[in-house]
Order: structure tokens, then sequence, then C-alpha cells
């Protein structure tokens, strides 16, 4: 029979990193999965609240029987359609917070930056040379 370690919790903490501040996530990420009684409330506060529907869905029903079932079913977002990230991100003194931060929808609450995975390729690949320190050329980043 098998020797069982039991579980060290100060390992799993370096799978889960704390949040940095650096808003990599909040830009990344162009839809966020919101629950019903979330949708009200972004939307109150100036957020972008939309459904997933293909062109060739349009073309057979009627835009509100689409938002009506993707509703039903849960597939309705919040939206970023730019580059810019989350409308609720904000930068002061070089770091990145949320507005609503207290009221953040749940799939925000549950996100935790993760190392041990692609997400870490996923989210910061595009500037991997600047987390190494380094500028596009190879040379150390000045301090900011």
């Amino acid at each position: 029979m098998p020797h069982i370690q039991p579980v060290n919790p100060s390992a799993l903490k370096t799978l889960l990193q704390e949040c940095r501040q650096c808003g990599a996530c909040c830009k990344s990420y162009r839809k966020i999965s919101l629950y019903p009684d979330e949708v009200d409330f972004i939307r109150k506060m100036g957020g972008h609240v939309g459904v997933e529907a293909s062109l060739a869905q349009l073309r057979t029903r009627p835009l509100t029987a689409l938002i009506e079932e993707a509703k039903n079913s849960g597939r309705i977002y919040m939206i970023h359609p730019d580059d810019k990230g989350c409308i609720f991100l904000q930068k002061r003194n070089g770091k990145f917070f949320c507005r609503i931060y207290h009221h953040r929808p749940r799939t925000c609450r549950g996100f935790r930056c993760n190392m041990a995975d692609s997400s870490f390729w996923d989210i910061f690949g595009r500037n991997a040379t600047l987390l190494l320190g380094m500028d596009a050329f190879g040379r150390p980043l000045e301090p900011s």
C-alpha cells in the first residue's frame, strides 16, 4: 500500500499567486459570464452586457428571441469590445483597481492568477520578455 503524504497548504499557495494589480486579466478577458441577478447592476453601473448569437441564428430568428433564450440558458456576458479592458478597471499610482470591486461579478471573484498552467502564457504571453525584466531588444527595463 502506497504511503499517502498529507497536503502541504503552503505549497498549494505557491500555485495560486496573490493579485499583483497588473490589470492583465481585466484587459485580456473580453467576455465575462454573468449570473442573471448581476445583469441589471452591471448595466446600471455603465458596463456593456451582451449575449452570444451567431449571424446564422440572427437570419432565422428575431434578436429578442435569441436574447431571451440566452438569458434563460445563462449565456449572458459582460463584454469588453476593445483592448482597453474592463470598463471598471482604473489605474492609480501604477496599479490597477476595480471600481466595483466589492460588487464585481462572481466570475471575477473566482478568478485566481495561476502561474502553474497555461493561463500564465494565455494572459502574459504577449509581453513575456517584459516579465523577464527585459525589453524587446534584450535590455534591462528602466524602473518606472
